[in-house]
């Protein structure tokens, strides 16, 4: 399950606009490559959406069956804005829905506002 946290009104290079939904899935524990500690966080993603604002406001909460799963890309740097760090990742994130072999959106970590 994938829970809508959020909504985002995108502007596409010929100036028309749409709705994005944020979604984010569910607790986990994450080793640090660099410190070996354990960390807690959830994976966030964006898929566009054919309402406006107006009811995308009205998704927030709602959960829907499926998952975010991790993809490869191409290398990118992230700068977290935790530390500063700049990081060369190659990975970015998609909504998979149950029993689907589609992929959905597809969000760079830099994408997805850090809260």
């Amino acid at each position: 399950m994938v829970q809508v946290t959020n909504f985002y009104e995108v502007q596409k290079k010929d100036g028309t606009t749409f709705v994005s939904l944020e979604l984010s899935g569910g607790l986990e524990l994450v080793q640090s490559s660099n410190t070996g500690k354990f960390y807690a966080t959830v994976r966030k993603c964006r898929i566009p959406s054919t309402f406006e604002a107006k009811i995308a406001e009205k998704m927030i909460g709602q959960t829907i069956e499926g998952s975010i799963v991790k993809v490869e890309t191409e290398p990118y740097i992230f700068t977290s804005p935790v530390t500063g760090e700049a990081l060369q990742l190659q990975h970015a994130y998609s909504y998979k829905p149950k029993d689907s072999m589609e992929l959905i959106g597809h969000t760079k970590v830099s994408q997805v506002e850090m809260a």
